[in-house]
C-alpha cells in the first residue's frame, strides 16, 4: 500500500458516503476502515468523520482536509505518473455519469471499449440525469444535455441533440395530422418527466419564436419507454432524434412539423478544475467527441 494510503482511504470514505461503502470499495472489512481512520484521526489531532447510522459525513476539519488533499494527490499521481512513464496511459478508477437511457447507448461502449484497451483502468458508470457534485462524490466526468447552469466546473462542448416532433401512424389517423406548431395544442402529449404539461415549447417559425404550451397526461423519465408507447400510439411526443431516428427510418413513427425546427440540446462534458486533467478524462472525452459526431442526427 503507498505512503498516501490512509489519505486516499478518507477520500473514498467521503466519496462513498460511508464507512462501509468504502470497504466494499476496497475490498476489507469494515474494522479494518474503522482503524486506519483512526490512524489518520489520531496522527492529525482532529476528528475528519461523524458516522450516523446511514452515513458517514466529514467534520469542518474534514471538509477541508478532503478538499486540499484530492488536489495534492492528484498532483502526487500526476507527478508519479510522468516520471514512470504512463502520464499518457488511462489507470485507476473512471468515474463517469450520464443520462441514462443515452448512458446505455453511447457512454457505456466507450468505457467497455477503454477498460478493453487499457489493462489498468478500471471503469464505473453512474446513470441518472441529476448533477450530481462531482467532486463530493468523487465522479471524474459528467455528460449533461442541454442547456447548463453556472457552476465552476469546466465545460467542453461534445455537440448538439436535434430535437424532432414525433407520433405514430396509428394515432394521427385518429387525431388528424396538426400543421403548425399551434395545433399541437389539440393533440395529447407524452412527456419526459422534466417537461411537464403547461410547459411551453419554442418552435422557430419564418416570423419569430411561436411559443405552444403542451397538454398530456402521461410524463416518464425513461426515453425507451416513451418510444414505445408513442410507437403504440399514446400521444406527440416532442424528444432526440437520436431516440426515434430507428422508428422515424422504419416508418413506426412519422416526423411532424419538419418546417418548425425547435432548438437543440447542447451535450457537454463536465469535469472538475486541476491544474493536471489525468489521461483517463482527456481520453475519455476526446472519444465521446469522436463517437458523436456518427450518431445519427447529432
Amino acid at each position: 500500500m503507498d505512503a498516501y494510503a490512509e489519505p486516499r482511504l478518507f477520500l473514498r470514505i467521503v466519496e462513498a458516503g460511508s464507512l462501509r461503502a468504502a470497504a466494499e470499495e476496497f475490498g476489507v472489512e469494515p474494522s479494518a476502515v474503522t482503524r486506519r481512520l483512526a490512524a489518520l484521526e489520531r496522527r492529525l489531532g482532529a476528528k475528519l468523520i461523524v458516522r450516523s447510522r446511514t452515513r458517514s459525513t466529514p467534520t469542518d476539519a474534514g471538509a477541508r482536509y478532503y478538499q486540499r488533499m484530492k488536489g495534492l494527490l492528484a498532483e502526487v499521481d500526476a507527478l508519479e505518473a510522468d516520471i514512470g512513464g504512463t502520464a499518457e496511459e488511462p489507470t485507476g478508477i473512471l468515474r463517469v455519469t450520464a443520462p441514462g437511457d443515452f448512458g446505455v447507448r453511447f457512454v457505456a461502449p466507450v468505457l467497455r471499449e477503454m477498460a478493453d484497451r487499457f489493462p489498468r483502468l478500471e471503469v464505473d458508470l453512474r446513470l441518472g440525469s441529476g448533477l450530481a457534485d462531482l467532486a463530493e462524490q468523487g465522479i471524474d466526468v459528467a455528460i449533461r444535455i442541454g442547456p447548463l447552469r453556472d457552476s465552476a466546473l469546466i465545460a467542453r462542448k461534445l455537440g448538439e441533440i436535434p430535437r424532432v416532433v414525433v407520433a405514430s401512424p396509428g394515432y394521427l389517423e385518429r387525431r388528424g395530422v396538426p400543421k403548425t406548431p399551434k395545433e399541437l395544442t389539440d393533440h395529447e402529449s407524452v412527456f419526459y418527466l422534466t417537461h411537464r404539461p403547461g410547459a411551453v415549447t419554442v418552435f422557430d417559425g419564418s416570423d419569430g419564436p411561436i411559443e405552444v404550451p403542451l397538454k398530456g397526461r402521461i410524463a416518464i423519465n425513461n426515453i425507451s419507454a416513451i418510444v414505445d408507447l408513442v410507437e403504440d400510439g399514446a400521444g406527440i411526443h416532442i424528444g432526440p432524434i437520436w431516440a426515434f431516428h430507428d422508428a422515424i427510418e422504419q416508418g413506426r413513427v412519422a416526423q411532424l412539423l419538419v418546417d418548425f425546427p425547435i432548438t437543440a440540446f447542447p451535450m457537454h462534458a463536465l469535469y472538475v478544475e486541476t491544474s493536471h486533467v489525468p489521461a483517463k478524462i482527456r481520453w475519455f472525452i476526446d472519444e465521446m467527441a469522436r463517437r458523436v459526431r456518427h450518431i445519427p442526427g447529432l
